[in-house]
């Protein structure tokens, strides 16, 4: 199975459970930059309590030897965190970061602006190019890996993209990234 194979797979459980997300990180920036290596795969979803066990066992039939930890769903849940699925066949960890959307009213936002792609002809959601930038703007604050800032700057040069910059430049204002945005798109023209 190829990590495209075991995206689509998954979206489709997601879809089949009415479970919104969307698709993030590197497998994002493939879409709206360029290929490169993504070693896992990063999915915002909207988690209810009662979507962890018809999810946990849809996830445990992708394939065998998988992982997920219906305990760990629930813990995401509660503190609006992460839980992790793994795929040995493919060698892929999947990420899957659980957002409160009555709380969260920017990742609300994220989910209602995804974007849907095919990928070997079935409709994937993605994060915005703009959200995607926003996202990545916040990772590289909170960790400072130069990998995200390379990101914004490939999608910031995708002339196939219009994107919206008075969105990012607003949202980047309010997550205090905008001075790393600004100092981007200085050094990027």
């Amino acid at each position: 199975m190829t990590p495209e194979q075991l995206l689509c797979k998954i979206a489709k459980i997601l879809q089949d459970l009415r479970i919104p997300y969307a698709v993030t990180g590197g497998f994002a920036v493939i879409v709206w930059g360029k290929p490169r290596f993504t070693a896992d795969i990063d999915i915002i979803i909207e988690l209810t309590s009662k979507n962890i066990s018809p999810l946990a066992k849809a996830l445990l039939r992708v394939d065998k030897d998988v992982y997920v930890s219906k305990e760990a769903m629930e813990d995401a849940l509660e503190r609006k965190g992460e839980f992790n699925f793994i795929h040995p066949q493919t060698g892929l960890k999947v990420d899957f970061w659980v957002k409160n959307s009555k709380a969260d009213i920017y990742g609300k936002l994220k989910l209602e602006r995804a974007i849907a792609k095919k990928i070997d002809n079935q409709k994937i959601f993605f994060v915005s190019p703009e959200d995607l930038i926003l996202s990545k703007l916040t990772w590289y604050k909170e960790s400072e890996s130069s990998k995200h800032l390379e990101d914004v700057k490939i999608i910031l040069d995708n002339p196939k993209l219009k994107l919206d910059l008075k969105y990012i430049k607003n949202w980047a204002k309010r997550q205090m990234t905008i001075k790393i945005l600004e100092e981007i798109i200085k050094n990027d023209l």
